[in-house]
């Protein structure tokens, strides 16, 4: 298959314990204390043909939920068969700066990830405004959550117009890799990827078989060079998140593309 999985992450106790995520435990039939390993991890994704995952850190208001130096633990179980995505602290802009320097080198670290609605702040708020400028001084994308929101959050810091767009604006030599397909705002999605050649979607949370017919077409068309695979692990294994790829009607290039290319070309690897 040689897939790359664009947003996985190895999930603490302390971030499974969080109130928020009772709703997708709940949608996958998973409890709080069923975490995933290193170990099962590698076993998902060799079941479902993956190479590479690009695991995530996270970092909220309540502190860290993945810090930089576990996802660096990880990498180094396996460092053929995971990257990573660095997180900051928006309260502390310096700091994060400090963050994107000493962690994202383009090898182990290959980009940034920040979640608006774990924030409760849209990305035009200025707090992400020296993230940007690091992403781009480092040469790496940053990574971001678009449309709906599954956790008992706000949906509204998802929406691509006008938040994510007045950051594009800003920001016109920024990477945006967009995560979640953006539903259902999926007109802003269109007009985005017209607009804007360094925005970028992926389809974690997403077993293919479900995903809107809208998007698809947008993926057989101007999406095709855009798009990329994710699965959101482990809330979906990338074997669940494969299902209905054969029925998506993709051409060889079109698959490849989305399974394994784009990733390649926008994150370096």
């Amino acid at each position: 298959m040689n897939a790359i999985d664009v947003w996985a992450q190895i999930t603490t106790e302390r971030m499974a314990r969080r109130p928020w995520l009772e709703t997708l435990l709940r949608w996958t039939n998973r409890a709080a204390g069923d975490l995933p390993s290193v170990e099962s991890t590698l076993r998902a994704m060799d079941a479902a043909g993956v190479d590479i995952a690009l695991l995530s850190a996270w970092h909220g208001p309540e502190g860290s939920l993945i810090s930089n130096e576990e996802v660096a633990g990880y990498i180094g179980v396996a460092p053929a068969r995971f990257r990573g995505l660095a997180t900051v602290d928006l309260d502390r802009p310096m700091e994060a700066v400090r963050e994107i320097r000493r962690w994202v080198d383009r090898k182990s670290f290959v980009g940034v990830r920040v979640v608006p609605w774990l924030w409760g702040l849209p990305p035009n708020d200025r707090r992400y405004y020296p993230v940007y400028a690091a992403c781009i001084d480092a040469g790496v994308p940053f990574c971001t959550q678009i449309g709906h929101t599954g956790p008992l959050r706000r949906s509204e810091t998802g929406r691509l117009i006008p938040y994510l767009e007045d950051v594009m604006l800003e920001f016109p030599e920024l990477v945006v890799v967009g995560g979640h397909v953006g539903f259902p705002w999926l007109d802003e999605l269109v007009t985005m990827t017209v607009k804007f050649p360094n925005f970028h979607v992926d389809t974690s949370a997403y077993a293919l078989r479900r995903l809107p017919p809208a998007f698809v077409q947008w993926m057989k068309g101007i999406g095709q060079s855009r798009v990329m695979f994710g699965t959101n692990w482990p809330m979906l294994s990338p074997q669940k998140c494969l299902e209905g790829l054969g029925e998506l009607g993709l051409s060889p290039e079109q698959r490849d593309a989305f399974l394994q290319g784009n990733a390649r070309r926008v994150f370096a690897l």
